[in-house]
């Protein structure tokens, strides 16, 4: 299968590189999966989360967030916008605005989305990628109220269990949302988020283990996986988190993981 939400993220990766490199053949490849994805995915109303190939024939979608359309594709679509700043192609800016204007459609119907808290938290990393997708569109009052319903929900489940990931994404839309004059950071808050995420960290004679973080925590105690995904999340969230202290510029939105 193909996912949607895969291709955006190859076309920001091609991107960053492409940023880094000035070689042209990245932006080339970037701009040809930007039309790709637009060509592909297109279901008219929405995008199709998955497609199977080699013949592009979208999949039965699910209940899984990962395998529907819904508010969280807005992180994808970034992927457009940043094409458009890179090439000046309007296609991907207007592609942009269109999953923007659904996402905010839709997004009230993503939280909770389910009766089992464990659930709940695996949506709150979803629904994070809208945030993070809703900050090359700020002013945006999505934003506020999207972090205090994950800050509600990460609050109320993280005692049964808690991932690491959500977070490291919320910390950095909170830091983010502050410097944008959007949402200012309440310290002490935030300092609590910092100290959970940070007991997330293993400690190991296994190289393989040690510094990374673990995916998640129940009520026994840490799940026996340090993930690389959550510990580039954690990492890049600890680092905003000093360089705020410090006083220190955010790092460009279009480096965040």
């Amino acid at each position: 299968p193909a996912y949607f939400f895969d291709c955006g993220i190859i076309i920001r990766g091609l991107l960053a590189v492409w940023r880094a490199t000035r070689d042209r053949e990245f932006l080339d490849v970037a701009i040809a999966c930007g039309d790709g994805m637009l060509q592909a995915f297109d279901a008219g109303s929405d995008f199709h989360p998955v497609l199977e190939l080699p013949s592009k024939v979208p999949a039965s979608r699910n209940g899984r967030w990962s395998q529907s359309s819904g508010c969280y594709q807005l992180k994808v679509a970034l992927g457009w916008h940043e094409l458009a700043e890179e090439s000046g192609e309007m296609r991907f800016r207007e592609a942009y605005a269109r999953m923007l204007e659904q996402s905010l459609a839709d997004e009230l119907e993503f939280l909770p989305g389910h009766t089992d808290p464990a659930k709940v938290m695996d949506r709150l990393h979803a629904y994070s990628y809208f945030l993070e997708g809703l900050l090359p569109a700020l002013p945006q009052p999505a934003l506020v109220t999207g972090i205090r319903r994950v800050a509600y929900f990460l609050e109320t489940i993280a005692p049964t269990f808690a991932r690491s990931d959500v977070y490291a994404q919320l910390l950095r839309v909170r830091l983010y949302a502050d410097a944008a004059g959007v949402l200012p950071l309440e310290r002490g808050t935030a300092e609590t988020e910092v100290a959970a995420l940070e007991e997330f960290q293993a400690a190991s004679e296994d190289a393989r283990i040690d510094g990374g973080f673990y995916f998640g925590r129940n009520g026994s105690g840490f799940l026996p996986y340090v993930n690389p995904v959550s510990t580039a999340f954690a990492l890049q969230a600890l680092q905003m988190w000093r360089d705020y202290q410090a006083h220190a510029p955010l790092p460009d939105r279009r480096l965040l993981i």
